[in-house]
């Protein structure tokens, strides 16, 4: 992030008051509107009717089915196959969206053979248009009613219901045509009529237009013109006003820095006096290095899980000819996947927080390498206890206990309770820790305390921001959780992890001497006033079409185009970090060797990833209108892997060279920075090809799709399974196998050679 420095004589000096009250008014507001969102997500979350009737009053399916429904879709682990209302994996299809193309199928031949005793594919045209046009009007009609708690189904619709359990019954039989599930995962006949009241439940939902307006409880999504599902007008006029809110940010913070000289992360014209030098750890901080170890093997495990994934979806009939879904499913592995992402890059968040708060004390406090052991089997604890709980959870070996030591099933989140509460108190305890350790009478320096304090806050928000995870069950409406699921998924990640991780890194600058105090706290406020600006009601671009009503997706629109603002600033710092990255020369021309060349070049790439993926993919899928044609497609994970991987993964591997650096010495670091060379070129090629051989390509075909023939074809197995996407999510294997060879696998060996040598040394 770009910051103004201001001369050298005043960086020591107190700064303006209105850097934290700017702040704190940001965050007043911000939590202001995101609260009033989340609220009313209670309110207008789709009504789940006690009661579903035929036309003559004869029960169809109750509110206990539906919500029944919706804990076997949890259970068996099937957001992690297919998805509802466009959020959740991308290996089978949408479940409410298949559902929804069906009953406007069943009505239009209900009605075509009513009216012209005829199959609805036999009339001509001008008859179809008419059959079209009533069916529409029936599905749109809401016969819901609120006093009683029931939902009357046309006949057509009722018919649709038992048809759909045929249907599902079929889709769970074999792995080769839903992406790569256990074959018969669900056989029971009451848990099969279950899920399809859920997901019958989510179509009506889909169509049935909210009381009082022209649009259904989930603002027309998805795209589907058979059944009238068309954009709204306001994901027109948001999108288009959005785009003036962002023109308007960028304008105005440029306008703001142009009053000063310069712009970035170093502060230019000073002595550098490095407050760490390479290869003199403490044995505190050598204690933190198998962390790292942990950080890589996590890292090439998902890369490994990761390409398994790809291959569902490439050929989901055969893993080279082993049936690799009798023992670790693609529902598993796409588990697998999410959950060790976030593990390996909150690990590495973590450790590094405590290796640069020792690096602030005066001296090692006795209990530092004790309780960063104990962390440390904490750690191992919750990350692999949640694995095989998720394993057997999904293997259906838990039992009632599925919910809280196995798979909570909920994308993100899919974890047990039971390691959710391990995990939160985990990070209170290394919030404890860290707090210790760098309270303001143990600091080396008293100029070091604003910082500090930041990183603190930050610190502390890590935990406290992750308990919204805990406010749902599984049969809370879907609507509510998708709410709180976000709270987690955008505002934990991509709100206070990046906060916190932008003080680590001004942190770090400080340290090494290349930012002057009070420049590395401007990073830190303009940071936190720039992304909370745009991030917190920003949130809500998630709940365009997840059952919340218009004023969210206004709100959301509006207030999420300004996350790109800060962005489009990273390219002023660019060239500050390339001239870093090549040195300085001493009086005689010779070169100064930077002995944290390869951090920066990782650090240059999280700037990169960060405009690209997070930039202008965030961007592009930001906006309503493309939202509403896009979610659910390969975009979302070209955008996510380019952001998330991009972003976060680069800065924890960032750090993790970091730390190997200052733990070696000068022998001993060129044997570990030869394999760090090729982990930078081939994580990041590897990305780039993943990124621009399949996922982007795909996603922009899919979308392409999607606008020809409706959202439910593009995400159903027949445009999944076609020789073209097959031929696509080939194309993502070089990508796959760079990533992992090149990329993950020397990162690996790094970490254990730089353990390997720390070790050396404490037993010498």
């Amino acid at each position: 992030m770009s910051i103004a420095a201001q001369p050298v004589a005043e960086d020591d000096g107190p700064l303006s008051p209105w850097w934290l009250r700017t702040i704190l008014i940001v965050m007043v507001l911000g939590f202001a509107g995101l609260i009033t969102i989340t609220r009313l997500a209670y309110r207008n979350a789709p009504p789940i009717p006690a009661q579903v009737v035929d036309v003559q009053g004869r029960g169809v399916f109750s509110g206990e089915d539906v919500l029944d429904g919706q804990t076997v879709f949890l259970r068996y682990g099937l957001m992690a196959n297919g998805s509802i209302w466009g959020h959740g994996a991308y290996l089978g299809p949408d479940y409410s969206a298949e559902a929804l193309h069906r009953m406007g199928e069943r009505s239009a031949d209900a009605i075509a053979q009513r009216q012209y005793q005829q199959p609805f594919a036999a009339l001509a045209k001008p008859q179809q248009a008419a059959v079209r046009g009533e069916a529409m009007a029936s599905l749109k009609t809401n016969r819901y009613d609120a006093a009683s708690g029931t939902l009357q189904f046309t006949a057509p619709q009722a018919a649709a219901f038992r048809e759909e359990i045929t249907h599902w019954t079929g889709y769970f039989h074999d792995p080769s045509r839903n992406g790569g599930l256990k074959a018969d995962l669900i056989t029971d006949p009451a848990e099969l009529r279950q899920f399809s009241a859920f997901v019958t439940w989510a179509a009506w939902a889909s169509v049935a237009a909210r009381p009082g307006e022209a649009y259904s409880y989930t603002n027309n999504f998805p795209y589907d013109p058979s059944v009238g599902n068309l954009p709204t007008s306001g994901a027109l006029l948001w999108s288009a006003l959005s785009l003036t809110v962002l023109l308007a940010g960028i304008a105005t913070v440029l306008l703001a820095f142009g009053k000063f000289d310069y712009l970035g992360w170093i502060t230019r014209g000073h002595q550098v006096r490095p407050q760490m030098l390479p290869g003199h750890s403490s044995k505190g901080q050598n204690a933190l290095v198998k962390f790292f170890v942990v950080v890589a093997l996590l890292l090439l495990g998902q890369s490994l899980v990761g390409g398994a994934v790809a291959h569902y979806r490439a050929d989901p009939g055969s893993f080279y000819g082993f049936q690799l879904e009798r023992i670790f499913p693609s529902n598993l592995l796409r588990t697998w996947h999410l959950q060790l992402a976030i593990f390996w890059i909150a690990t590495a968040y973590v450790a590094a927080a405590l290796f640069l708060g020792r690096s602030l004390r005066i001296g090692e406090p006795r209990w530092l390498a004790g309780w960063t052991h104990l962390l440390f089997g904490a750690f191992a604890l919750v990350i692999g206890g949640s694995l095989l709980g998720e394993w057997l959870g999904i293997a259906q070996l838990l039992g009632a206990w599925w919910f809280w030591l196995g798979n909570q099933g909920w994308e993100y989140l899919e974890l047990g309770r039971v390691w959710q509460y391990l995990l939160v108190a985990g990070l209170l305890a290394w919030f404890v820790l860290l707090w210790t350790l760098v309270r303001p009478r143990a600091l080396a320096s008293t100029a070091a305390v604003p910082i500090v304090r930041m990183f603190l806050v930050a610190a502390l928000a890590i935990p406290v921001f992750y308990i919204p995870a805990l406010l749902f069950g599984a049969r809370t409406n879907y609507t509510v959780v998708d709410t709180w699921r976000f709270w987690i998924i955008h505002l934990w990640v991509e709100g206070f992890f990046e906060f916190f991780a932008t003080t680590v890194v001004a942190l770090t600058f400080y340290q090494l001497g290349l930012s002057r105090r009070n420049v590395a706290l401007r990073v830190i406020y303009l940071d936190a006033i720039l992304y909370f600006l745009g991030g917190l009601i920003g949130t809500g671009h998630h709940w365009y079409f997840t059952g919340q009503s218009n004023f969210s997706m206004a709100m959301s629109a509006m207030f999420s185009v300004l996350e790109v603002v800060p962005l489009t600033l990273l390219t002023l710092d660019a060239w500050d970090f390339v001239r870093t990255t090549r040195g300085q020369r001493d009086a005689a021309g010779t070169r100064i060797a930077i002995p944290h060349k390869w951090t920066f070049y990782f650090l240059m790439a999280v700037g990169f990833w960060n405009f690209v993926g997070a930039g202008m993919l965030g961007f592009l899928l930001n906006l309503p209108i493309v939202s509403y044609y896009e979610v659910g497609t390969l975009l979302t994970p070209a955008h996510g892997h380019a952001a998330l991987m991009g972003v976060f993964g680069m800065l924890a591997i960032a750090l993790m060279v970091f730390v190997l650096r200052q733990t070696s010495d000068d022998a001993r670091w060129p044997g570990i920075e030869k394999y760090i060379k090729v982990a930078f070129w081939g994580t990041n090629g590897g990305l780039a090809m993943m990124v621009a051989l399949s996922l982007f390509p795909g996603g922009v075909l899919q979308v392409w799709d999607v606008l020809e023939h409706g959202y439910w074809h593009a995400r159903g197995m027949e445009y999944i399974g076609s020789e073209r996407s097959h031929l696509i999510e080939w194309l993502r294997m070089p990508g796959d196998v760079v990533f992992i060879v090149f990329g993950a696998v020397p990162l690996v060996i790094a970490a254990v050679k730089g353990y390997l040598g720390v070790r050396a040394v404490e037993i010498k």
